[in-house]
């Protein structure tokens, strides 16, 4: 068995769209994700957020099986993401961390290959020499696996959305949070 986590170029992720999409779908069911839900990733997001600045995917294989990947992109004014954080979240939190940041959009491991350590793995490698000042993201608000995984790597809540938690880290990640 080999494992390891490699970078895969827009090209790639294209490419390999049903693969990713069928992790998407079995990681993300637990969470009440369709099989519309599934399709709209496949169909209209992935190839949407493979366009975007400073694209970035990783993926862990097992051999050739894709287990897990995480991606995100360069968020900016007028993406749907930004612009409704940019809208809901507090002034302050909108001034200091939104403008230039990184997007964390998805970070999926197969359910029989999570408590692994893949998931921080990938988050690693997903955030490894980002140029940005920050990273963003969001997630459930109750506890689950990837909020812990966010909290343990030093993520810190920003704001509570209507249906989500906004978290953030200052990159390089690992670098000093202000106070």
């Amino acid at each position: 068995m080999s494992r390891e986590i490699v970078t895969w170029s827009a090209d790639e992720v294209l490419a390999n769209a049903d693969r990713l999409a069928a992790v998407y779908g079995v990681a993300f069911a637990a969470y009440g994700e369709t099989d519309d839900d599934t399709a709209a990733f496949r169909h209209r997001s992935l190839p949407t957020h493979a366009r975007r600045d400073d694209f970035r995917c990783v993926v862990v294989l097992d051999d050739d099986e894709l287990i897990g990947f995480g991606y995100g992109y360069q968020g900016a004014p007028g993406q749907y993401w930004t612009d409704r954080v940019a809208d809901l979240a507090p002034p302050a939190v909108v001034r200091g961390w939104l403008g230039g940041h990184f997007e964390v959009v998805e970070l999926a491991v197969l359910p029989a290959s999570q408590g692994r350590g893949l998931g921080g793995a990938l988050h690693d490698a997903l955030l490894a020499d980002l140029p940005h000042p920050a990273a963003l993201l969001s997630t459930w608000q109750y506890d689950t696996p990837a909020r812990r995984l966010y909290l343990r790597r030093g993520w810190q809540p920003l704001a509570e959305l209507p249906d989500a938690t906004l978290m953030g880290t200052r990159l390089p990640f690992g670098a000093a949070r202000p106070a």
